[in-house]
């Protein structure tokens, strides 16, 4: 966030009075009035001073004359003609306006961004894209119609998401694959998987002493909500949504794989179907596994940096728990994965080799 205040310049129209103190607007950066490098801090910083045009509906197109870099700050932000900034105007102790730029807009990239998501899925999915575009629509109405506003109510977040799950998955994954066999297993499996992937969570954040505190939101929602929030909960709650999603590809790939081996072996034993089809899910294990280790370095990229800077030895870093609960979540996803494909493979073996009995 960059501190700025309208000082030492007065235009002949300027947007200070007409704003409430803690107003929150849009603007359009008009011109670069001034700009120049100044001495703070017993260092050079630079300075701006900028004009805007409002871009809210309450006084649009009124200008307003801010600096920039006027304060000392670490992650100083330049700005240029034409960027479109989000503005909150404050009141000092003495009454005089001032205001921060807050952020850019960014709602056009993430429009656009959308807009080629859903193109290149539609495109290429065809009628399984729109699908699967129609689960993840439903997915999303799930966690923030049901899942946020019952954890935020104070619900425990384990038993909202473990509920939420009973709705979320079958829906997806019909949508996603259609009603058949396959669909079916790999609901079944991803249920079991789930469940086994919840006691372990539950089981590691214990013994590991985690209490979900590691990040600085935790901190800032348990005070917004007085404590009504379970953090711990929350955690482990994070863990099986992050679940769900790796188990939603690893069960439907290994059902579907038994179902092409079935058609084309036609008459095969269990075992030796069983290991046929294991030895497509190994193949899947270790690309999932790397995949889910580099999401999460990905992620966790400037933590990462943190880590190999640190003069610490490696065995007092990784003690820390906002490395150990990386760790935690890193394995414990990529453990669910690794116990879902045998799981995913015996349930679908069962069922097509007892399809195939019967119907004989």
């Amino acid at each position: 966030m960059v501190l700025l205040r309208t000082t030492n310049y007065k235009p002949p129209t300027i947007y200070a009075q007409s704003l409430e103190s803690g107003t929150t607007i849009e603007a359009t950066v008009t011109e670069i009035l001034e700009k120049k490098e100044i001495q703070l801090a017993d260092r050079l910083q630079h300075y701006q001073k900028l004009e805007l045009r409002v871009d809210s509906e309450r006084d649009k197109g009124k200008l307003l004359v801010i600096e920039n870099g006027n304060i000392p700050v670490v992650n100083q932000i330049l700005y240029k003609k034409g960027d479109k900034v989000t503005v909150l105007a404050q009141k000092d102790p003495d009454g005089n306006d001032f205001y921060f730029i807050t952020d850019f807009v960014r709602r056009d990239s993430l429009v656009l961004l959308t807009i080629v998501f859903v193109l290149i899925t539609i495109l290429i999915g065809k009628t399984s894209g729109i699908k699967s575009l129609l689960g993840m629509i439903f997915s999303f109405f799930m966690i923030f119609q049901f899942i946020l506003p019952r954890i935020l109510a104070g619900h425990d977040p384990l038993w909202t998401v473990t509920f939420a799950s009973v709705f979320i998955i079958p829906p997806t994954f019909y949508l996603s694959h259609g009603f058949n066999r396959k669909t079916s297993i790999s609901i079944v499996a991803t249920f079991v998987s789930l469940l086994v992937a919840s006691l372990m969570a539950n089981y590691f954040i214990d013994t590991a002493r985690l209490t979900g505190y590691a990040s600085e939101e935790a901190g800032f929602l348990q005070a917004a909500k007085g404590g009504a929030v379970n953090i711990k909960g929350l955690l482990l709650a994070g863990i099986m949504i992050g679940a769900l999603g790796i188990l939603n590809d690893i069960t439907i790939s290994q059902a579907s794989v038994v179902e092409q081996l079935k058609q084309t072996a036609g008459k095969i034993g269990f075992w030796d179907l069983y290991n046929r089809a294991m030895k497509v899910g190994q193949d899947h294990i270790a690309s999932m596994v790397n995949t889910l280790v580099l999401v999460y370095a990905g992620a966790s990229l400037p933590l990462l940096l943190l880590f190999i800077n640190n003069p610490h030895p490696f065995s007092e870093v990784v003690n820390y728990e906002i490395i150990a609960e990386e760790i935690v979540k890193t394995l414990l996803s990529s453990s669910a994965l690794v116990l879902a494909v045998p799981l995913t493979t015996l349930l679908a073996c069962w069922s097509y080799l007892r399809q195939s009995k019967q119907s004989d």
